[in-house]
């Protein structure tokens, strides 16, 4: 019997058609994961001000915020579709609209192949072939690669499934120039190393919940003291990483010190939360969700920084 299976009657499996119309739009609203799609987007508009070396066409940046929603979302779709099961038996999740059956199984497939063939040919009508086949693959990845392939297999999931999260930097540079250059990739890999010490913290949280799933998220796994190592590990590239843009002189002085002051809080963070892992502290007093918190603060105004610093050089 399935997780999903075993819940009351009347809670999975009810009739979606006699909800009320607003909570159903509500839900297919809530399908797309509205909150992870806002990061998405912030890494996505910024690189577009870098790529064209001040203001985009704002027609142009309107037509890439609703494909890449589109696209995120209908990946987003899929996901909570192949993970009914495990969100039925996790507190952070159990009210999720295929959970609670506002939205039938089938609707939810169905909804996210249409967002993902909308978002496509949106992408490649609209702006170029280029950025569509980039946020193609994003959602591609998410659904085949992470969601289906690593996410219930490794304590890797998040680390290579985090790459479906790093397409949008490309689709911001490529939606502008269509090509692509070193500077997106540079920031590729920011997004690539940002990942996982930015969503470990909310894993060593929830740890019970993945656990409960059987998901091997690597708290499960490991200890908070060898999660804790990884995180300074990844922290430290990541900042490393988002100092090599200014060499390849694409930024002024503001983005590469915005980059040290910001990476420079990120470290003290993670550098506090190892030493208190090393402590043996646990429970409230650990604090990881600080640095969960800070990491979406990094990287918005490091987005920031990126979008900004065309108008100082």
């Amino acid at each position: 019997m399935t997780a999903v299976e075993s819940r009351p009657a009347g809670v999975v499996g009810s009739t979606p058609g006699r909800r009320p119309l607003g909570a159903r739009v509500g839900a297919f609203v809530a399908l797309t994961k509205p909150r992870i799609i806002e990061l998405l987007l912030m890494s996505t508009v910024p690189v577009m001000f870098l790529a064209q070396r001040g203001v985009p066409n704002l027609v142009t940046v309107l037509e890439v915020v609703v494909g890449g929603y589109l696209s995120a979302g209908g990946a987003n779709a899929l996901n909570m579709y192949i993970d009914r099961d495990i969100d039925a038996v996790m507190s952070r999740t159990e009210r999720r609209p295929l959970v609670t059956g506002m939205v039938a199984p089938g609707e939810a497939v169905v909804f996210g192949i249409v967002l993902g063939v909308v978002s496509t040919l949106w992408l490649g009508l609209l702006v170029n072939w280029l950025a569509a086949a980039l946020a193609l693959a994003g959602y591609l990845f998410y659904v085949f690669v992470y969601t289906l392939g690593l996410k219930r297999r490794t304590a890797q999931n998040i680390v290579w499934g985090g790459i479906a999260g790093c397409m949008p930097v490309l689709v911001g540079w490529a939606a502008v120039k269509d090509s692509l250059d070193w500077a997106p990739f540079v920031l590729f890999l920011v997004v690539f190393f940002w990942t996982p010490p930015h969503y470990w913290p909310l894993s060593m949280k929830v740890r019970e919940d993945y656990a409960k799933a059987g998901v091997p998220m690597l708290p499960v796994t490991a200890g908070n003291l060898a999660v804790a190592r990884q995180i300074v590990i990844y922290s430290w590239v990541m900042v490393a990483v988002s100092l090599a843009l200014w060499p390849l002189g694409h930024t002024s002085w503001l983005y590469p010190a915005s980059a040290v002051l910001l990476g420079g809080f990120w470290l003290k963070e993670a550098h506090a939360l190892h030493s208190r892992a090393k402590a043996g502290i646990t429970g409230a007093k650990l604090k990881e969700m600080r640095l969960f918190h800070w990491s979406i603060t990094y990287l918005t105004l490091l987005m920031v920084a990126i979008a900004v610093d065309p108008f100082i050089g």
